[in-house]
């Protein structure tokens, strides 16, 4: 597994526990990484989203909902992944 495989399921992690309402100061204590490094992912995660401050959409909710479900369905995708390669370890026969 490369690096950025194994990254982004635990950059994911990171940003829903900021989501799930904990402090971005928090989260880098507890995952070990510098607060700038979070904030830089959440502000990438926005800017994928649409949903960057500051700066108004002039989308059509169409698009804005169309992006919003591409996100989780790469987000759905990366779990699933996760999910297979843990079936396939845990079903190994000792």
């Amino acid at each position: 597994m490369t690096r950025t495989a194994r990254a982004a399921p635990f950059k994911n992690e990171a940003l829903r526990m900021i989501a799930n309402g904990r402090s971005v100061l928090q989260v880098a204590q507890a995952l070990g990484v510098g607060k700038n490094l979070l904030y830089r992912w959440r502000s990438q995660q926005e800017s994928a989203m649409g949903l960057t401050k500051g700066k108004e959409k002039t989308d059509s909710p169409l698009v804005i909902e169309n992006e919003r479900l591409r996100h989780q369905v790469r987000q759905l995708e990366e779990e699933r992944q996760i999910l297979k390669k843990a079936l396939a370890i845990f079903s190994r026969q000792t």
